[in-house]
């Protein structure tokens, strides 16, 4: 399932180090997107919002959630971060435009740390498209339907690292697999430019429209959760 799918208008490094692997770079090649340590533990993450597919604005988290359906705040060994949990549900939280200050020709690569605890069971992202966890990239330029282009990355459950998959205006690339195991934390860096132009042709727009924090169990009616962390830009 793709929410982006209904708005109108609007390689490659794997690594299993944490987001500690940053240390070794000049200070003015990363900025820090988030790392949720101004947040409050049990609360969603204060600058991030729901993006209605219905009203196409940004709106408080809270109230589209169901019971079992959560983008929380958890403090472990003094570190914070969200946790996605879906069950047979689909969910989402953006950064939105206002906060996020993105120039691509300026820092084309993405970087973040996640941590898979479980992935829908049998889900595959070329046939039943469920992902415990995906990072979705936006952008404003708009496929013939109007639909924004997006670059999906995800955590399989079952596809190999660098599976490709195309649904239109939404390219998924597989950057983590349950293939490989779950349970511990992974650094995932992307060249957004390079991406972009090899799933799309041609420079994206430079400024990013939003990122979007995804975790989606409704397919398969099982569970998706995943932890997400120290979201940066690097040069």
């Amino acid at each position: 399932m793709h929410w982006m799918n209904t708005i109108p208008t609007f390689l490659i490094l794997l690594v299993s180090l944490g987001g500690e692997a940053l240390t070794d770079l000049p200070p003015d090649s990363v900025v820090v997107l988030e790392n949720f340590e101004s947040d409050a533990v049990g609360q969603y993450p204060s600058r991030w919002r729901y993006l209605s597919s219905r009203t196409r604005r940004f709106q408080d988290p809270a109230p589209q959630m169901a019971p079992d359906e959560s983008f929380k705040i958890v403090a472990e060994r003094g570190n914070k971060f969200v946790r996605a949990y879906t069950e047979g549900e689909a969910q989402r939280i953006s950064l939105p435009d206002s906060e996020l200050d993105w120039k691509l020709s300026e820092y084309p690569k993405l970087r973040w740390s996640w941590r898979a605890h479980a992935l829908p069971g049998g889900a595959r992202e070329d046939r039943v498209n469920d992902s415990g966890g995906a990072v979705y990239v936006s952008f404003s330029k708009t496929d013939w339907l109007g639909r924004p282009l997006s670059i999906k990355y995800t955590y399989s459950t079952t596809l190999p690292v660098d599976t490709s998959v195309s649904t239109g205006n939404v390219k998924i690339i597989v950057v983590s697999s349950g293939r490989n195991g779950i349970g511990e934390w992974e650094s995932v860096e992307r060249d957004v430019v390079d991406d972009y132009d090899r799933l799309f042709g041609g420079d994206p727009p430079d400024e990013p429209f939003t990122i979007t924090l995804w975790s989606d169990s409704d397919d398969t009616k099982s569970v998706g959760e995943v932890d997400f962390d120290d979201i940066r830009l690097v040069k």
